[in-house]
């Protein structure tokens, strides 16, 4: 009996000698097939960041990552595998078999869920502002008068769209949008640049596209700032919006040669640069791509969402361009999620969508030289 249990415990020894020789050897292998060795376009293409990017972003973060339980990740491991998860769209078991970030399925859950929150909590709110102050609404109305295709008076394109996730286990059916799918209905309002001026990741699928911005903070700031006497400064977006003195949409269905028509044909030109956006973000950022599904909790799925805006916003700071080779050009400039419900109205005489009407019409007098449509 004596010498079983000593053979037992001699098995015991030996099983975690090799348990141990097999962390060293993962240990030794990520530490001589460092990511950061690698050559500025390869880098780029894996993680979609810039070395440059990516130590700014670490410094920025480590105070929250170290001493976390990562198996005793660095913090620069923690990040590239979690942004190499973002980028590439990888589940997360074959992402623990990369060659170059060779760790645990385990250790890149642990991960994703310490950057995730980390980006959140520390960078999200600096890189990711909405112009409150005049300086900057003045600069954003500017930016949208110079721009390519300029509509003046705006300071974003606001749309929304669908990013797919797990069925959460409580109130599944809120989260089935109009495709069938189990989803987060994403807002995001953005400038010509394609620079995410808001971005709103915490609506399920089933709510529409005015719902969600009815409660939002967005909006209570632009009609804070009308009521203050602030004019002529609104977004733009499409018929699943109501009109609103601080929100201007189409007017649809008038003919060509008609004001009404110059004008409609004019604000989606100038709109087109959000679904242009969702575009670029979805396949940048391949994790949030309409072929995947987020395999996580509505409120995780939706802090993954945030942490891609602030890198996407960084991005652009940092001047990285797009590929075309990375991009999936049947995204670009289409928003295969846009939700036309037309909103409810309530057209109270004097109430905001008659102040809204009289502005759209200021705005339709700048085609004087085309004839009126008749009213719907």
């Amino acid at each position: 009996m004596a010498l079983e249990f000593l053979m037992w415990e001699l098995m015991l020894l030996e099983e975690r000698v090799r348990v141990q020789e097999r962390r060293i050897e993962r240990r030794v292998l990520r530490d001589t097939q460092d990511p950061f060795d690698l050559p500025r376009e390869e880098f780029v293409f894996m993680f979609r960041i810039s070395h440059e990017l990516a130590f700014d972003v670490i410094n920025a973060i480590r105070p929250l990552l170290q001493g976390q339980r990562s198996s005793g990740l660095s913090p620069e491991v923690q990040f590239l595998v979690t942004v190499y998860f973002y980028a590439q769209g990888s589940y997360q078991r074959g992402l623990g078999g990369n060659s170059i970030l060779n760790i645990s399925q385990p250790s890149v859950s642990r991960s994703i869920s310490s950057v995730t929150n980390a980006i959140n909590q520390r960078l999200l709110r600096q890189w990711v502002k909405f112009p409150m102050t005049a300086v900057e609404r003045q600069k954003g109305r500017e930016k949208f008068e110079a721009a390519p295709q300029p509509f003046e008076g705006t300071l974003g394109a606001i749309d929304c769209t669908h990013i797919n996730i797990l069925a959460p286990i409580v109130h599944e059916e809120a989260y089935v949008n109009h495709h069938g799918n189990h989803s987060l209905n994403v807002q995001a309002i953005v400038d010509p640049d394609l620079k995410i001026l808001n971005i709103n990741a915490r609506y399920p699928g089933a709510r529409n596209d005015s719902y969600i911005w009815s409660v939002s903070a967005v909006r209570q700031g632009m009609e804070y700032h009308f009521n203050n006497g602030e004019r002529r400064t609104w977004l733009i977006g499409d018929a699943g919006y109501p009109l609103e003195p601080w929100l201007m949409t189409p007017l649809p269905h008038y003919p060509e040669g008609t004001r009404q028509f110059e004008y409609t044909k004019k604000l989606c030109k100038a709109r087109n640069v959000v679904e242009r956006f969702f575009g670029v973000f979805k396949s940048v950022w391949r994790c949030l791509s309409y072929q995947r599904v987020l395999m996580y909790a509505p409120d995780k799925a939706g802090r993954i969402v945030n942490a891609c805006a602030t890198l996407h916003n960084m991005r652009i700071h940092y001047k990285l361009t797009n590929r075309e080779e990375d991009l999936d050009v049947e995204l670009i400039g289409q928003n295969m999620d846009a939700n036309l419900e037309i909103p409810y109205y309530i057209d109270q005489q004097g109430g905001p969508r008659a102040v809204a009407k009289r502005i759209q019409r200021q705005i339709l007098d700048q085609f004087d030289n085309l004839r009126d449509g008749e009213d719907d």
